[in-house]
């Protein structure tokens, strides 16, 4: 049975017609005209549990309001949402033991009292087992490298100590779901690291599901296996990350190090990106030549001292979805 399940999931959010100037101001007062804006448009998808699945698409594409329904914050205009057999929105204190979130702009910690202090709090809340508590806190300590400011008050904390803070926080009463918001935005690279390294840890050790949402697609390629895509509220790809690449990512490319100088290249089926010294960047479809015939040609041209291929990046992927549009038809999650 899927960990989480919605069919045709649907959000529209209705306001009041407005009407500019000041005798618009008063008619808005009395006028029941309202206008509508569908957020979200018949969203239908499956987890597992134990999956990593990031669920991405451009500002305004849907993400926010349905990770808001499925946590219970919402409540949806119409369709069906299940989380661990539950009713987000019907059955919101049992759904909150059930489910940990993070979210990178907003915190979960108290922002005058030591770290290890609102830990002791949100243990009270979820009633965690005071064994369960140590054990959870130990690991996490070891695992975030949080011994140095555990007593530090948060409002004195650094942006990743504070993230490392939350991750932990969300994590402490073993919650079989978490929901992750834009979790490493504005950290350093070292720092990212370390949110990447525990989060994979923590999928593969303790089984937790997580759904991703973000716009540093390094973060997906580094921990997802999954995507699902939205855009304009409704899904337009759910599958493989190298599901998304074959279709979309036919360009690659073959970095050359060349022996001496040969002057000008060039090779069939190749186009010339960019050279430096003797290292010579080749384009190439690869529906049109394969990477082994494009290595032979070259060797059958140049003397060659190294080669390697460069894959497409996810990002560069997705950003040409959301200019070109997704025209193929929707491809079933694996």
């Amino acid at each position: 049975m899927p960990i989480i399940e919605t069919r045709e999931l649907r959000k529209v959010f209705r306001s009041v017609k407005r009407t500019p100037g000041a005798v618009g101001a008063i008619k808005t007062l009395f006028s029941r005209e309202t206008v509508e804006r569908v957020a979200v448009e018949g969203v239908t998808m499956s987890l597992d549990a134990g999956e990593l699945v990031g669920y991405i698409g451009p500002n305004g594409a849907g993400k926010s309001t349905t990770i808001k329904m499925l946590t219970g914050i919402l409540v949806p205009t119409s369709g069906e949402i299940r989380v661990a057999g539950l009713v987000p929105h019907l059955d919101r204190k049992k759904n909150a033991r059930n489910i940990g979130v993070v979210f990178g702009q907003r915190s979960q910690l108290y922002w005058d009292l030591p770290l290890v202090e609102s830990f002791e709090l949100l243990r009270a809340i979820y009633a965690v087992p005071r064994d369960r508590f140590k054990a959870n806190m130990a690991e996490f300590t070891q695992l975030l490298e949080m011994g140095d400011f555990l007593n530090t008050p948060v409002r004195q904390l650094s942006l990743g100590q504070r993230m490392r803070g939350d991750f932990a926080a969300a994590m402490l009463h073993d919650p079989r779901i978490v929901y992750l918001d834009e979790p490493t935005i504005g950290l350093d690279v070292l720092a990212k690291e370390a949110i990447r390294e525990f989060v994979a840890r923590v999928n593969a050790e303790r089984g937790t599901t997580f759904i991703l949402t973000t716009h540093d697609l390094a973060d997906v390629e580094r921990l997802c296996k999954r995507i699902v895509l939205i855009d304009e509220g409704r899904v337009i790809y759910d599958g493989g990350v190298e599901g998304i690449k074959e279709q979309y990512g036919t360009h690659r490319t073959l970095v050359v190090s060349l022996a001496g100088d040969p002057g000008t290249v060039a090779v069939a089926d190749a186009e010339l990106e960019s050279r430096e010294g003797n290292v010579v960047r080749l384009r190439f479809d690869r529906k049109a030549i394969s990477a082994d015939q494009l290595i032979r040609r070259v060797t059958e041209h140049y003397a060659v001292n190294d080669v390697s291929i460069e894959e497409p990046e996810l990002e560069s992927i997705i950003r040409r979805i959301y200019v070109e549009g997704y025209t193929d038809p929707l491809v079933a999650a694996p």
